[in-house]
């Protein structure tokens, strides 16, 4: 076993302890040992100080944990794994494991999968599906049948699309690439996609200079006088040379959508011209007219400029022919975070920690959102009087608020005389997503006909390119929100971005706040919120329409 390179954090912790219990759930170990490193696996998550840095003797003051599991702890603190977990490795097929990644099938279902029918790979449970033999098991039946099948489909369906984040991991080797900073970012990346494909690069450096720099890439696809294609850390990126004065329709182009150009090049034959990525053609004599940024290509065809989170052809052209665009919101318009989860529930972060992090952000409030399966009313309470103790210290003002679980039948996870002493509740479904529509959507619009509740969270429950999102019908939540003066979250977790654009800009026309939270669990999410305002202006959102642009006493008003 090889050292780990890096600080073994209690994340890294956790999830080999995590990875252990399922594992074992898979071979049928009994769920007493389960049960065990599951325990152990949420008190190191919850744990302020770094588990790597403490002794077998300090590990087992902590409940839940054993000598044997502070033991493999140590080992991983030294080693990344331990030796038990890899043993049990070896016993259990990997291809197994990733049946993990199909919806409808956990560790005790693969357990009987395995056993019972052989199945080892996708393709051996879609045949087994196929052949119903799924619903001849004992406890499995052709409801659960029908959920697998759904959960081979959406599996099948992953596409290889980056997440922001992953995006930016990119892009920082592209940075190593052109030292003097002399290229743009274009691309779906530019325009605020939740999700990226490739990456468009426009730059105007030396291309030679780029193509001897390419040690650092994996490979060139091709390449051409323009033009060069390469793979970066797994992912494509495509970079177009250009001249400074070429730059503006260069960049134009190559940020897109196919919509917007389509109809930004209607607008340009009107007026005489043909777009190119090299400048605007005059289509009577054929000459080039050249511009070195977007804005004097948008002056010349009579337009306002368009941001690039609106470049999807929904309008936006119409509006910046007639200078009516809407003055979008950005960062600096947000004045706290909605959504922050803390040491008291699944958070690894202390109120003071999320206090410090509101200071240093200049934010004037931040709303401890905790979610009400982990934290009883009794502790709740008490968590109330800390978080009193806390604003005495800072500027930013905690508030008090929890992530309420919406149970399948509409109810709250706390009773109203609970909720009442809130400062703002979150009400979202963490389970029974294979509900079918019309009953999900009910138990969502039953409890926004809670007085307490201010805000739906994460509407559709999307995680990207791990879980779809639920049935929900969308259209009958935000009609119903703007009857009930409930907000919708835009929840900026970048392994998330729920809502999607279209819907932010429909409960924007229907009058519904929209809420933009990072749901942080640790103080390095906080800057999360940069995602969810780039998804709030792809919906077409001013700061009018975002609930945390609003003051402390603005926000303390609207709630009450």
């Amino acid at each position: 076993m090889e050292t780990p390179e890096r600080q073994v954090t209690n994340r890294d912790v956790a999830e080999r302890l995590a990875f252990m219990a399922r594992l074992l759930e898979i071979a049928g170990v009994d769920r007493y040992r389960t049960g065990a490193y599951e325990r152990a696996a949420r008190q190191v998550e919850r744990l302020s100080l770094p588990a790597a840095g403490l002794d077998e003797e300090e590990l087992t003051r902590i409940p839940g944990i054993g000598v044997r599991i502070a033991g493999q702890i140590r080992e991983i603190a030294a080693t990344g794994t331990f030796r038990e977990l890899e043993d049990l490795q070896a016993t259990v097929p990997g291809s197994i494991v990733e049946l993990l990644g199909v919806a409808g099938v956990g560790p005790r279902t693969l357990h009987t999968l395995w056993k019972r029918l052989g199945i080892l790979t996708v393709d051996d449970l879609e045949q087994a599906v196929k052949g119903h033999r799924l619903r001849a098991l004992p406890g499995f039946g052709a409801k659960k049948e029908e959920a697998i099948k759904r959960g081979i489909r959406q599996f099948r369906q992953r596409s290889d699309r980056m997440t922001r984040p992953q995006a930016e991991a990119v892009l920082a080797s592209v940075a190593a690439l052109f030292p003097d900073g002399d290229y743009a970012v274009a691309g779906s990346y530019r325009r605020g996609s939740s999700t990226v494909g490739r990456i468009e690069i426009v730059a105007t450096g030396d291309r030679c200079a780029l193509v001897n720099n390419l040690g650092a890439a994996d490979a060139i696809a091709g390449e051409n006088a323009e033009e060069v294609s390469l793979s970066l850390a797994g992912a494509g990126v495509n970079v177009r040379f250009t001249e400074p004065g070429r730059c503006g329709t260069a960049l134009l182009c190559a940020t897109g959508s196919r919509g917007f150009l389509a109809r930004l090049g209607e607008v340009a034959l009107a007026r005489g011209y043909r777009l190119a990525p090299d400048g605007l053609v005059d289509s009577a004599s054929g000459r080039l007219q050249t511009f070195g940024s977007e804005e004097e290509v948008f002056a010349l065809l009579g337009m306002a400029p368009v941001p690039p989170e609106l470049r999807e052809d929904r309008g936006e052209i119409e509006l910046a022919l007639r200078h009516a665009l809407p003055d979008l919101v950005d960062l600096h318009d947000v004045r706290g975070d909605l959504h922050v989860h803390t040491t008291w529930s699944d958070g690894r972060q202390s109120l003071e920690d999320v206090a410090d992090a509101g200071d240093a952000r200049g934010y004037e409030y931040v709303v401890i959102t905790d979610h009400s399966s982990r934290v009883s009313p009794e502790a709740l309470a008490k968590q109330q009087a800390e978080i009193e103790r806390t604003n005495r210290r800072h500027a930013c003002q905690l508030l008090s608020g929890s992530e309420v679980d919406i149970k399948s039948d509409g109810t709250l996870g706390y009773q109203n005389r609970v909720l009442a002493d809130l400062d703002l509740v979150i009400a979202s479904v963490h389970s029974g997503f294979a509900q079918d529509q019309d009953v999900l959507t009910r138990r969502v619009l039953t409890a926004m006909e809670n007085e307490h509740v201010d805000i739906v969270g994460h509407p559709t429950g999307r995680l990207l390119g791990r879980r779809s999102p639920y049935a929900i019908d969308l259209a009958r939540v935000t009609a119903h929100a703007a009857e009930t003066g409930t907000a919708l979250e835009i929840n900026a977790s970048p392994h998330r971005l729920d809502l999607e654009d279209i819907y932010i800009r429909h409960a924007k026309k229907e009058g519904v706040k929209l809420a933009a939270g990072t749901d942080a669990h640790r103080i390095g999410e906080f800057s999360n919120m940069r995602y969810g305002i780039v998804l709030a202006r792809r919906g077409w959102c001013t700061p009018d329409d975002i609930l945390n642009t609003l003051p402390l006493s603005g926000l303390l008003e609207w709630t009450s």
